[in-house]
């Protein structure tokens, strides 16, 4: 299988594989991801797609019989490797989650949350400016600028979708990691989402997991085909939805399982 080309790999697996315990979920997993487009990962519910994407953080950290084999590096640098930070390594790849988590506080604050752990404001004025500029690129500001001291958990649950993207914007990240990020919402939310991928594309390097193939071939410009937990298939989406080359590919696109 070949890798398409990209004038910038954000990220690069090579051969990935991960264990729960005994089951080997993930099978020598290759694939890179670039800054100028939106990588979708698409395939049937198990297959391997959403635990992969957590490799790309260290999420399966938190999964005591997790264990993960093979290379990924963001920017040429192994992630993991015992001397990354792993905390900084998760400011550096956000991830949004299927079901929107806002915290339990203001809609200011969780936005300000992680520039305060991290250290990324040096004044109120600052830390003002941080959260704007991230509630404008979630396209939430117009919506929310009056109610900042509003709690975040009596947003619409698309809005706190958005609430949950701009507080990973917050911290200034080079990859934003979605897992399957619409899949809790209505029509409209979604769309609105959707737009929201289509307005940071370029300056984030985006994966999205969906198992939605319309919502794939709307946002994405690479997609990756997962199955049984093989990557059967990479590419230029249009490719991989109107001419795939795998026949699992083809089945699963035009409906014969999933």
């Amino acid at each position: 299988m070949t890798i398409p080309n990209a004038s910038t790999h954000k990220m690069s697996a090579r051969d990935v594989s991960v264990w729960y315990g005994a089951k080997k979920a993930i099978d020598a997993v290759s694939i890179d991801v670039d800054q100028e487009n939106v990588t979708a990962f698409i395939g049937p519910s198990g297959c391997g797609k959403s635990t992969f994407l957590r490799t790309l953080n260290r999420m399966n950290d938190t999964v005591a019989s997790a264990r993960v084999e093979g290379d990924i590096t963001l920017d040429g640098e192994n992630i993991y490797a015992p001397s990354m930070d792993v905390v900084q390594l998760r400011a550096r790849v956000g991830m949004v989650f299927q079901k929107p988590n806002p915290f339990p506080k203001s809609i200011y604050e969780n936005v300000a949350y992680g520039p305060r752990i991290h250290g990324l404001a040096t004044s109120k004025a600052d830390m003002d400016g941080i959260v704007e500029e991230s509630l404008a690129r979630a396209g939430l500001w117009d919506e929310v600028k009056d109610r900042l001291d509003a709690s975040g958990t009596a947003l619409s649950g698309g809005q706190q979708q958005r609430l949950c993207i701009a507080r990973a914007i917050a911290v200034d990240p080079e990859v934003i990691l979605m897992d399957e990020p619409c899949s809790a919402l209505d029509p409209i939310a979604t769309a609105k989402i959707e737009e929201l991928i289509h307005a940071l594309r370029g300056r984030y390097a985006i994966v999205i997991v969906t198992h939605n193939m319309q919502q794939a071939a709307r946002v994405s410009q690479r997609t990756a085909f997962f199955h049984l937990g093989n990557l059967v298939e990479y590419g230029v989406t249009s490719e991989i939805f109107t001419n795939p080359k795998a026949d699992r590919t083809r089945d699963y696109i035009t409906g014969r399982y999933g």
